[in-house]
């Protein structure tokens, strides 16, 4: 039987990506929902090609016109916040994969996951907010979660055949961004052009910011640590400006495990969408000679203040992670409208971190409250350093 998909951020990287390895496996998935928040024309594109059972739109704005756009095509339209939540609920949903970008990825996971749905995992920030609160869902109601990022899909395919073995160390590789090597100096000049221009990976403004500040690598330490159950020591970031070992497992005899391939998001959807089987695909494939070199560094913490931060709030645990990734979100769309410069992110989010409210053991409740303050108190901030 076909796997129906719904796809939480249809009209993003991950999910258009998403929606190509579903068109190259027409006998495999079916798209069983789309949403989006705000791109309308992508959307109404996607839900006239592929037909699914449900589109939403998040902004109630454009209900209207998407709906009118769609009068004629055997769809339901819905829209609202609410009905995100909801519709990943649906008896007829098998796997969600959760390509929202940010904080907002959150409660339409914890209800999939409640309503008994595998996840492909893409929005890293669910874990990062609340990795706990996810893993005793996914335990509770007996689902799986499949990581898409690129580090993690690796990481999980280097652990098949292995989980009774005890996992000494991760290498988790970075590309470094386009700013790999800068001085602080240098760091000091770079615009928003300059950080959206990623070497190796084609992504949304968001997280090629994040990949450019290594807040995204952050993030994916903090999102390792709770899909491996892994303590912060046993999780280590390396530099590989060619993308092509995209993380690495070390156990406890001493070997290592890396997987390997070319820049490309849509291996790691497909392994998600269909494990454990691996699908035939017309991917490009790697070529050693084209390769001849494959480099490792330290990443630069003391000029890429954000990975070092990100570090800090897992070592603290409780809310801080939440804190981290709330004011992360506000400096990052304050930097992409040139409201604040690169290098002032991580000094906003490292004062945002000492003044906002920490809980130790916080519930669903407590991430809502600290998202909320923090937004807050990080846009003050901002503010603030706008009038000096």
């Amino acid at each position: 039987m076909k796997k129906r998909i719904a796809i939480l951020g249809s009209t993003g990287s991950i999910g258009t990506q998403t929606l190509e390895v579903i068109s190259q496996n027409p006998d495999r998935f079916e798209v069983e929902v789309l949403t989006a928040n705000n791109n309308l024309k992508l959307l109404i594109e996607q839900a006239k090609f592929f037909h699914p059972n449900v589109v939403v739109i998040s902004n109630s704005c454009h209900y209207d016109e998407l709906k009118d756009a769609l009068k004629d095509e055997p769809v339901k339209v819905y829209a609202g916040r609410e009905a995100l939540n909801q519709v990943v609920e649906m008896d007829t949903i098998d796997v969600v994969v959760t390509a929202m970008v940010g904080y907002s990825g959150l409660i339409p996971t914890c209800n999939a996951i409640k309503a008994g749905k595998n996840i492909a995992l893409a929005n890293k920030e669910t874990m990062v907010v609340a990795g706990e609160i996810i893993n005793r869902l996914a335990i509770e109601n007996r689902i799986n979660i499949y990581p898409v990022d690129s580090e993690h899909s690796a990481i999980f395919q280097c652990l098949v055949g292995e989980f009774n073995n005890e996992i000494e160390k991760i290498y988790l590789t970075a590309s470094g961004g386009p700013f790999r090597g800068f001085s602080m100096e240098q760091l000091a000049n770079v615009t928003k052009a300059d950080a959206l221009k990623h070497p190796n990976w084609d992504m949304g403004a968001k997280i090629t910011i994040d990949s450019a500040s290594l807040m995204n690598k952050g993030f994916e330490v903090i999102e390792a640590k709770w899909l491996f159950g892994l303590k912060p020591e046993q999780i280590d970031v390396i530099v590989h400006p060619q993308s092509i070992i995209h993380s690495i497992v070390q156990f406890r005899d001493g070997s290592m495990k890396a997987q390997m391939g070319l820049p490309d998001m849509k291996l790691p959807i497909q392994y998600a969408m269909n494990f454990p089987d691996r699908l035939p695909s017309t991917f490009k494939r790697f070529n050693f000679i084209d390769y001849p070199q494959l480099t490792f560094e330290q990443p630069n913490t003391k000029n890429f203040r954000n990975l070092a931060l990100a570090f800090e709030a897992l070592n603290r645990g409780g809310n801080m992670p939440c804190i981290l990734n709330a004011a992360n979100e506000v400096v990052v769309h304050a930097f992409l409208t040139d409201r604040i410069s690169f290098l002032r992110m991580p000094e906003i989010i490292e004062k945002t971190m000492e003044k906002a409210s920490f809980v130790k053991n916080p519930d669903l409740d407590d991430y809502i409250l600290s998202d909320k303050e923090v937004r807050i108190m990080t846009s003050a901030l901002i503010k603030k350093l706008a009038t000096q």
